[in-house]
């Protein structure tokens, strides 16, 4: 049997699947040496985690049991953004203020490291640096929006409240008000991942395609992974990074998969609003868009607590008809006609954090279960805390997102 629970991760054709094309250069012999460390899972998560173990001097070998970045990794949105799934004002209610702070503000230090490393790695992923407009809703009304960015600007985050008449200005939607955050990003996903990955293997790391881990067990020195083809893969450490595909045996309380669902429109440059701000609402459920270097917009959304494929696929047609008749609610002068359609697993916890570490009743096993809108970001803060604790560090918040 799997290791990892096997799904069918998304449908459709993603914009990023039919435009971007990445190819990596994959030697084909087998690699039977032990490694400091075996990430499973290439897509965002095992990226940037094989770049920090590797960039901290460990040898490195990611596994897949598919072919590189043909999991998840084309249907993300892909928003750098530092704002969490769970308003501030409702997160400091669940964890209390100094927690909800501390997940606040290393999710905006997390969405910076993140620009910086994408800038040191020199690669080109379409990346434009954004600020996010986040609208009133059934979640925080405009007054509520107002709050949330008195609570934000006592931890010094770049947020502040536009009025009617300032919203309208800037990005012409009319709304009774909205939160501007800045310092966030956009970028092409499966071209960010394809470029860390080359980096990755360039620099010496290896990795090993269509290779599924069926078993792994513990000495006290070293961890051994079975895979399906009858080979013994060993290395110090583990990090399973299989997103959506979670270990069999790893099931926090309170995280879930569901659905959501995606398009993206032709290319209307001209139509843009003029910021080209990420935008979304606080709302359940939520909608999101963005646009795209070549002039289009992707909307998101409409996420429903089921994971099984047949219903998911069955319910597309209608969910994209709901999805571009709210986004036309906000820009009526733009045509959401779906050019590309998709949609996919989508994960969520009951506060909206991730959980990253050492897997219970394992000594060199950890696992990254980034679930949420902040996947991206969230994959950043795994990498750290999970290279630190490798390495014998401290992570002031590793117990905030212990597993």
């Amino acid at each position: 049997m799997p290791l990892t629970i096997q799904r069918d991760l998304r449908t459709g054709l993603s914009l990023w699947s039919d435009l971007s094309h990445p190819r990596l250069n994959l030697k084909t012999q087998r690699n039977t040496e032990k490694f400091d460390v075996i990430v499973v899972g290439t897509g965002i998560s095992g990226a940037l985690m094989a770049d920090a173990l590797l960039n901290a001097g460990y040898s490195v070998l990611a596994v897949d049991r598919r072919k590189p970045m043909s999991g998840s990794t084309a249907a993300s949105t892909a928003l750098l953004q530092s704002e969490l799934d769970l308003p501030l004002t409702k997160l400091i209610k669940r964890l209390g203020r100094s927690d909800a702070a501390r997940a606040w503000q290393r999710s905006a230090d997390c969405v910076t490291t993140l620009c910086n490393r994408i800038d040191d790695l020199g690669i080109a992923c379409d990346f434009s640096p954004r600020s996010t407009i986040y609208l009133p809703g059934n979640v925080l009304s405009a007054e509520g929006l107002r709050e949330e960015t008195t609570a934000r600007q006592k931890l010094g985050l770049r947020s502040t409240f536009l009025d009617r008449k300032a919203l309208h200005d800037l990005n012409g939607i009319r709304a009774a008000g909205a939160i501007r955050t800045q310092g966030n990003a956009e970028v092409d996903p499966l071209k960010l991942v394809t470029g860390i990955w080359r980096s990755f293997l360039q620099r010496g790391g290896k990795m090993l395609a269509n290779t599924d881990i069926v078993d792994v067990d513990e000495t006290r020195n070293h961890v051994r992974l079975n895979t399906r083809e009858g080979e013994l893969l060993q290395a110090r450490w583990v990090v399973f990074c299989t997103g959506y595909e979670q270990l069999r045996f790893v099931r926090p309380k309170g995280y879930k998969i569901i659905s959501t669902w995606v398009l993206a429109t032709k290319q209307q440059p001209e139509a843009l609003w003029r910021e080209k701000s990420l935008i979304w609402q606080a709302a359940d459920p939520y909608l999101y868009l963005r646009t795209t270097h070549d002039g289009r917009v992707i909307v998101g959304g409409e996420d429903e607590e089921f994971s099984d494929e047949a219903t998911r696929d069955k319910a597309t047609p209608g969910k994209i008809a709901r999805i571009a008749k709210k986004a036309a609610k906000i820009f009526p002068r733009l045509d959401f006609e779906a050019a590309y359609s998709w949609a996919g697993c989508f994960g969520e916890s009951a506060t909206s954090l991730p959980a990253v570490g050492l897997i219970k009743g394992f000594a060199r096993s950890y696992s990254v279960l980034g679930f949420g809108g902040n996947g991206i970001t969230f994959s950043m803060m795994a990498a750290q805390l999970i290279s630190r604790h490798i390495q014998g560090l401290k992570d002031p918040d590793a117990e905030l997102f212990r597993l």
